[in-house]
C-alpha cells in the first residue's frame, strides 16, 4: 500500500491545537516533534552526551511539527481535503500557531520499512572481526574476501550501537587484541550488546552486560541469539553500577576485561571503581571520549592508578587501553 506522509509546521504553542484539530477529524496517530523537548533533553542530560551533531541542532532549531499518515487512496485524499479545510479555518482563527504550513510526501510500505537498510553493509573491523547486518548474512558469509574473519551479526534496526560509529570501531579493535580465549568480560553501558557479544564470538568464556536503559535488555539478548549465544554464557542486567548497590554486589569482580564505550563523564565516574572490577593484570577498555576531553579522562584514569598502555583515536574520538 502507498501512503501519504503529511507534516504541519507550527510552533510549541500550536502543537496541541493542531493535534486536537486532527483528532476531531479522527486522525489520532500523530508524531510530534517539539524543539522545546529537544532543548530540554540536552539541558537535563549533560552526563549522557559530549557532542551534539550540528546538523541535528540546525534541523531542530525552531522546529515544531505534527506528522501524520493517510492512505494514498480515495478515502485518504478525501480525508486530506477535510484537513485542508480545517487548517484554513485554524489559520483564520489563530495567529499564534506559527506558519501552519502543510507539506506532503508519498511513500510505500517498503520505503519506510526497508530503505534504511541500504546504509548498513558488512564492515571489516580490526584484523579479526566482520560486523554483518542480519539481512546481509547470505551475501557475506562464505565470501573469500572475508575468509578467516569472525562474523558478528547484528540487527541495526535495533539501534544502540551498530559498529558504524568510530567509538565502537575503536573499542572493537582494542577488544580483539585482548580476547584470546576463556576470558570473563564485563560490558558497562552495553547498548546493543555489540562489544560483549563480540568478545564471546572472539573466544571469551562468559560476559555480563549492563545498561541503564531497560530497552537494551531485549535488544542485547536478541543480538546475542542472532549469533548463537545463549543465556548460559551471556547475562544482561539493567541498572546504574555507580549507584545500585545490589547490582554492584551481583556484578562482583575478577573480570579479565571491562568495557565502557560511553561518554567522558561516565568514564570519569567509573574510574575509581574499575580496579575493584578487574582481576590482577586485567584490562579496562574505554571509548566514547571526544577529543576535547581526552586528556581530562586520561588524567583521571592515571589518578586512580590505571596505566594507559595504548591510545587509539579516529574521527575526533579517543579510546584507551588501561591496566
Amino acid at each position: 500500500m502507498n501512503w501519504l506522509e503529511l507534516h504541519i509546521d507550527t510552533n510549541h504553542a500550536g502543537l496541541d491545537t493542531v493535534a486536537e484539530m486532527l483528532s476531531v477529524l479522527d486522525i489520532d496517530g500523530v508524531v510530534i516533534d517539539d524543539e522545546t523537548d529537544f532543548q530540554d533533553f540536552l539541558e537535563n542530560n549533560h552526563q549522557y552526551w559530549d557532542y551534539v551533531d550540528e546538523d541535528l541542532e540546525k534541523a531542530m532549531q525552531g522546529k515544531s511539527r505534527v506528522t501524520f499518515y493517510l492512505p494514498a487512496d480515495d478515502d485518504g485524499f478525501a480525508k486530506l481535503g477535510e484537513v485542508r479545510i480545517a487548517l484554513q479555518k485554524l489559520k483564520e482563527a489563530r495567529t499564534d500557531c506559527g506558519t501552519l504550513l502543510m507539506t506532503m510526501e508519498d511513500l510505500a510500505d517498503s520505503d519506510w520499512e526497508n530503505n534504511w537498510k541500504q546504509y548498513y553493509k558488512p564492515m571489516e573491523i580490526g584484523d579479526r572481526l566482520l560486523v554483518i547486518p542480519e539481512w546481509e548474512q547470505e551475501n557475506a558469509l562464505g565470501k573469500p574476501k572475508y575468509a578467516g574473519r569472525v562474523p558478528l551479526i547484528l540487527e541495526p534496526g535495533l539501534t544502540f550501537g551498530t559498529g558504524s560509529h568510530a567509538t565502537t570501531r575503536l573499542c572493537l579493535t582494542a577488544l580483539e587484541q585482548e580476547v584470546r580465549g576463556g576470558e570473563r568480560v564485563l560490558d558497562l553501558g552495553c547498548g546493543s550488546g555489540i562489544l560483549s557479544i563480540a568478545a564471546l564470538k572472539l573466544g571469551a568464556a562468559e560476559a555480563l552486560a549492563v545498561d541503564i536503559d531497560d530497552k537494551c535488555l531485549g535488544v542485547a539478548y536478541d543480538n546475542a541469539a542472532l549469533n548463537g549465544i545463549g543465556k548460559d554464557v551471556y547475562t544482561v542486567r539493567v541498572g546504574d553500577v555507580l549507584t545500585d548497590e545490589a547490582l554492584r554486589a551481583e556484578i562482583g569482580g575478577g573480570y579479565d576485561v571491562v568495557l565502557a564505550n560511553i561518554v567522558a563523564d561516565v568514564i570519569i565516574g567509573l574510574a575509581p571503581v574499575v580496579r575493584s572490577l578487574l582481576k590482577e593484570n586485567g584490562v579496562f577498555l574505554c571509548s566514547g571520549i571526544i577529543d576535547t576531553r581526552a586528556e581530562e579522562v586520561a588524567d583521571k584514569l592515571r589518578a586512580e592508578g590505571l596505566e594507559i598502555t595504548q591510545t587509539r583515536s579516529g574521527e575526533g574520538w579517543f579510546a584507551y587501553t588501561c591496566r
